[in-house]
Protein backbone atom coordinates (compact mmCIF):
# COMPACT_ATOMS: atom_id res chain seq x y z
CA UNK A 1 0.00 0.00 0.00
CA UNK A 2 1.27 3.49 -0.89
CA UNK A 3 1.11 6.42 1.48
CA UNK A 4 2.01 10.04 0.81
CA UNK A 5 2.65 13.29 2.61
CA UNK A 6 2.57 16.83 1.22
CA UNK A 7 5.15 19.35 2.40
CA UNK A 8 4.66 22.97 1.27
CA UNK A 9 8.00 24.68 0.76
CA UNK A 10 9.45 28.04 -0.32
CA UNK A 11 8.26 31.48 -1.34
CA UNK A 12 6.24 30.06 -4.22
CA UNK A 13 4.63 27.49 -1.90
CA UNK A 14 5.62 24.46 -3.91
CA UNK A 15 4.06 21.13 -2.96
CA UNK A 16 6.73 18.51 -2.37
CA UNK A 17 5.40 14.97 -1.96
CA UNK A 18 6.88 12.00 -0.17
CA UNK A 19 5.40 8.76 -1.54
CA UNK A 20 6.27 5.47 0.10
CA UNK A 21 5.43 1.79 0.24
CA UNK A 22 4.07 1.01 3.71
CA UNK A 23 5.55 -2.49 3.64
CA UNK A 24 9.06 -1.80 2.37
CA UNK A 25 9.39 1.88 3.40
CA UNK A 26 10.88 2.60 -0.03
CA UNK A 27 10.26 6.27 -0.77
CA UNK A 28 10.03 8.49 -3.84
CA UNK A 29 10.49 12.24 -3.40
CA UNK A 30 8.53 14.32 -5.91
CA UNK A 31 9.47 17.97 -6.54
CA UNK A 32 11.80 18.76 -3.60
CA UNK A 33 11.47 22.55 -3.99
CA UNK A 34 14.28 24.43 -2.21
CA UNK A 35 14.77 22.73 1.15
CA UNK A 36 16.42 19.35 0.76
CA UNK A 37 17.75 19.37 4.33
CA UNK A 38 14.32 20.11 5.81
CA UNK A 39 12.75 17.36 3.71
CA UNK A 40 15.43 14.92 4.87
CA UNK A 41 14.47 15.56 8.50
CA UNK A 42 10.90 14.46 7.78
CA UNK A 43 12.14 11.42 5.86
CA UNK A 44 14.41 10.40 8.73
CA UNK A 45 11.61 10.87 11.26
CA UNK A 46 9.48 8.45 9.26
CA UNK A 47 12.43 6.05 8.81
CA UNK A 48 11.94 5.92 5.05
CA UNK A 49 14.42 4.55 2.52
CA UNK A 50 14.78 7.03 -0.34
CA UNK A 51 14.93 5.25 -3.68
CA UNK A 52 14.76 8.25 -6.03
CA UNK A 53 14.04 11.95 -6.42
CA UNK A 54 11.79 12.80 -9.37
CA UNK A 55 10.70 16.11 -10.86
CA UNK A 56 7.40 16.72 -12.61
CA UNK A 57 9.28 19.40 -14.58
CA UNK A 58 12.49 21.39 -14.45
CA UNK A 59 11.44 24.73 -12.97
CA UNK A 60 13.65 25.99 -10.14
CA UNK A 61 10.88 26.08 -7.54
CA UNK A 62 10.45 22.31 -7.93
CA UNK A 63 14.09 21.31 -8.17
CA UNK A 64 16.47 23.30 -5.95
CA UNK A 65 16.43 20.76 -3.11
CA UNK A 66 17.24 17.81 -5.36
CA UNK A 67 21.04 18.00 -5.19
CA UNK A 68 21.14 18.04 -1.37
CA UNK A 69 18.81 15.04 -1.23
CA UNK A 70 20.80 13.15 -3.85
CA UNK A 71 23.97 13.68 -1.80
CA UNK A 72 22.32 12.83 1.53
CA UNK A 73 20.74 9.58 0.34
CA UNK A 74 22.87 8.64 -2.69
CA UNK A 75 19.57 8.33 -4.57
CA UNK A 76 18.91 8.52 -8.30
CA UNK A 77 17.65 11.80 -9.71
CA UNK A 78 14.95 11.60 -12.38
CA UNK A 79 13.74 14.29 -14.76
CA UNK A 80 12.85 14.46 -18.43
CA UNK A 81 15.89 15.26 -20.55
CA UNK A 82 13.60 17.66 -22.41
CA UNK A 83 13.78 19.91 -19.34
CA UNK A 84 17.55 19.68 -18.81
CA UNK A 85 17.95 23.22 -20.19
CA UNK A 86 15.76 24.52 -17.33
CA UNK A 87 17.96 22.85 -14.73
CA UNK A 88 20.95 24.53 -16.34
CA UNK A 89 19.45 28.03 -15.97
CA UNK A 90 17.95 27.84 -12.48
CA UNK A 91 19.82 30.93 -11.27
CA UNK A 92 18.42 33.04 -14.10
CA UNK A 93 14.81 31.95 -13.62
CA UNK A 94 14.98 32.12 -9.82
CA UNK A 95 16.21 35.72 -9.99
CA UNK A 96 13.43 36.60 -12.45
CA UNK A 97 10.58 35.19 -10.38
CA UNK A 98 11.84 35.94 -6.87
CA UNK A 99 13.27 39.39 -7.76
CA UNK A 100 16.45 38.67 -5.83
CA UNK A 101 19.67 36.69 -5.97
CA UNK A 102 19.60 33.26 -4.34
CA UNK A 103 22.23 30.57 -3.93
CA UNK A 104 21.60 28.00 -6.63
CA UNK A 105 23.24 24.53 -6.51
CA UNK A 106 25.40 23.30 -9.32
CA UNK A 107 23.68 21.59 -12.24
CA UNK A 108 22.53 18.13 -11.22
CA UNK A 109 23.08 15.19 -13.54
CA UNK A 110 19.95 13.31 -14.62
CA UNK A 111 20.35 9.64 -13.65
CA UNK A 112 16.93 8.51 -14.88
CA UNK A 113 15.50 10.13 -18.02
CA UNK A 114 11.76 10.08 -17.38
CA UNK A 115 11.16 10.33 -21.12
CA UNK A 116 12.59 6.84 -21.49
CA UNK A 117 10.71 4.90 -18.82
CA UNK A 118 7.01 4.16 -18.38
CA UNK A 119 6.87 3.20 -14.71
CA UNK A 120 8.78 3.15 -11.45
CA UNK A 121 8.38 0.62 -8.64
CA UNK A 122 8.39 1.01 -4.89
CA UNK A 123 8.49 -2.60 -3.81
CA UNK A 124 5.64 -4.22 -5.71
CA UNK A 125 3.75 -0.94 -6.08
CA UNK A 126 3.90 0.70 -9.51
CA UNK A 127 3.93 4.40 -10.31
CA UNK A 128 3.17 5.19 -13.94
CA UNK A 129 4.97 8.07 -15.65
CA UNK A 130 2.61 10.00 -17.94
CA UNK A 131 4.21 12.39 -20.43
CA UNK A 132 2.31 15.70 -20.30
CA UNK A 133 4.22 18.37 -22.25
CA UNK A 134 2.88 21.89 -22.48
CA UNK A 135 3.82 23.79 -19.34
CA UNK A 136 7.38 22.74 -20.16
CA UNK A 137 8.60 20.41 -22.95
CA UNK A 138 9.40 17.65 -20.46
CA UNK A 139 6.51 17.92 -18.01
CA UNK A 140 5.32 14.59 -16.63
CA UNK A 141 2.73 13.39 -14.14
CA UNK A 142 2.99 10.39 -11.83
CA UNK A 143 0.02 8.07 -11.39
CA UNK A 144 -0.37 5.39 -8.76
CA UNK A 145 -3.10 2.77 -8.89
CA UNK A 146 -4.05 0.58 -5.94
CA UNK A 147 -2.83 -2.97 -6.21
CA UNK A 148 -5.90 -5.02 -7.25
CA UNK A 149 -4.94 -7.75 -4.80
CA UNK A 150 -5.68 -5.41 -1.88
CA UNK A 151 -8.97 -5.53 -0.04
CA UNK A 152 -11.02 -2.55 -1.30
CA UNK A 153 -12.09 -1.85 2.24
CA UNK A 154 -8.62 -0.49 2.94
CA UNK A 155 -9.73 2.59 1.01
CA UNK A 156 -6.55 3.10 -0.99
CA UNK A 157 -7.02 5.93 -3.49
CA UNK A 158 -5.84 6.37 -7.05
CA UNK A 159 -3.35 9.24 -7.03
CA UNK A 160 -2.13 11.65 -9.71
CA UNK A 161 0.83 13.91 -8.93
CA UNK A 162 0.21 16.50 -11.62
CA UNK A 163 2.99 19.05 -11.11
CA UNK A 164 2.14 22.32 -12.85
CA UNK A 165 0.09 20.70 -15.62
CA UNK A 166 -3.21 20.56 -13.73
CA UNK A 167 -4.38 22.51 -10.67
CA UNK A 168 -7.66 22.77 -8.82
CA UNK A 169 -9.76 24.88 -11.17
CA UNK A 170 -7.09 25.74 -13.73
CA UNK A 171 -4.23 24.50 -15.86
CA UNK A 172 -0.53 25.33 -15.99
CA UNK A 173 0.65 28.47 -17.74
CA UNK A 174 2.09 28.18 -21.24
CA UNK A 175 3.22 31.75 -21.96
CA UNK A 176 6.92 30.90 -21.68
CA UNK A 177 8.86 30.78 -24.95
CA UNK A 178 9.12 27.00 -24.56
CA UNK A 179 5.51 26.43 -23.47
CA UNK A 180 2.73 25.15 -25.73
CA UNK A 181 -0.98 25.74 -25.23
CA UNK A 182 -1.77 23.15 -27.89
CA UNK A 183 0.32 20.50 -26.17
CA UNK A 184 -0.98 21.19 -22.67
CA UNK A 185 -4.58 20.76 -23.84
CA UNK A 186 -3.61 17.47 -25.48
CA UNK A 187 -2.00 16.45 -22.18
CA UNK A 188 -5.05 17.50 -20.18
CA UNK A 189 -7.36 15.48 -22.41
CA UNK A 190 -5.14 12.48 -21.75
CA UNK A 191 -5.43 13.02 -18.00
CA UNK A 192 -9.21 13.42 -18.18
CA UNK A 193 -9.43 9.80 -19.36
CA UNK A 194 -8.27 8.61 -15.94
CA UNK A 195 -10.79 7.27 -13.43
CA UNK A 196 -13.05 10.06 -12.18
CA UNK A 197 -12.26 9.37 -8.53
CA UNK A 198 -8.51 9.86 -9.05
CA UNK A 199 -7.15 12.29 -6.45
CA UNK A 200 -5.14 15.04 -8.17
CA UNK A 201 -2.18 16.36 -6.16
CA UNK A 202 -0.80 19.44 -7.94
CA UNK A 203 2.51 21.26 -7.70
CA UNK A 204 0.88 24.22 -5.95
CA UNK A 205 -2.38 24.71 -4.10
CA UNK A 206 -5.05 22.32 -2.98
CA UNK A 207 -5.97 18.86 -4.21
CA UNK A 208 -8.83 18.16 -6.59
CA UNK A 209 -10.18 15.16 -8.52
CA UNK A 210 -10.40 14.24 -12.18
CA UNK A 211 -14.18 14.35 -11.89
CA UNK A 212 -14.14 17.99 -10.73
CA UNK A 213 -11.82 19.07 -13.55
CA UNK A 214 -13.14 16.93 -16.42
CA UNK A 215 -15.73 19.36 -17.77
CA UNK A 216 -13.08 22.02 -18.38
CA UNK A 217 -10.99 19.96 -20.78
CA UNK A 218 -13.18 17.33 -22.46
Amino acid sequence: MLSFEKIVIGELETNCYLVWNEDTKECLIIDPADDGVGISEEINNKKLNVKAIFLTHGHFDHSLGALDLKLIYNADFGCSSEDAFLLDRQDETAKHFLKKEIQVPNFIKIDIDLDKIEEFKLGEEKIEIIKTPGHTPGSVCFKSTPNPSFDERRGEKKLLFSGDTLFAGCRGRTDFSYGSTKKIFESLKKLMKLNKDTLVLPGHGEETTIEREANRYL
